[in-house]
C-alpha cells in the first residue's frame, strides 16, 4: 500500500502580512490567579500565557494580594514587573489598580 502526501504552501500570506494582523495581539499577560479557600480568597500576581485559565500554569508569580486584610495586603517584585511590562507583557485591570499605588 502506497501513501501520497500533499503538500500545501501558504503563498497566498506573505510574511508581513501575517506580521501585521498578528501585530497587538500579545500573548503574555500579568493577572491574578485564585488561590485560598472558600469565602477566604487570596491571589498571586502571576506572569502567564493569555490563553491559559485563570488558574492554569504559570511563567513566574511575581507578587501576592490578600484582600482579607485591610493593611499591608499586596506584595510585589516591581523589578520584575517592570521587567515583564518592558519585554511587552500586558497587565489585566485589575493588577493595574493594585499595583497603581506602589
Amino acid at each position: 500500500m502506497v501513501f501520497t502526501m500533499k503538500i500545501v504552501f501558504w503563498t497566498s500570506y506573505p510574511t508581513t502580512e501575517i506580521k501585521r494582523k498578528l501585530q497587538g495581539f500579545n500573548m503574555t499577560t500579568i493577572r491574578l490567579t485564585r488561590m485560598g479557600r472558600k469565602k477566604m480568597p487570596f491571589y498571586r500576581i502571576v506572569v502567564t500565557d493569555s490563553r491559559k485559565r485563570r488558574d492554569g500554569g504559570w511563567i513566574e508569580s511575581i507578587g501576592h494580594y490578600n484582600p482579607m486584610i485591610k493593611e499591608n495586603n499586596i506584595t510585589v517584585d516591581m523589578e520584575r514587573l517592570n521587567y515583564w511590562t518592558s519585554v511587552g507583557a500586558q497587565m489585566s485591570d485589575r493588577v493595574k489598580k493594585i499595583t497603581a499605588g506602589k
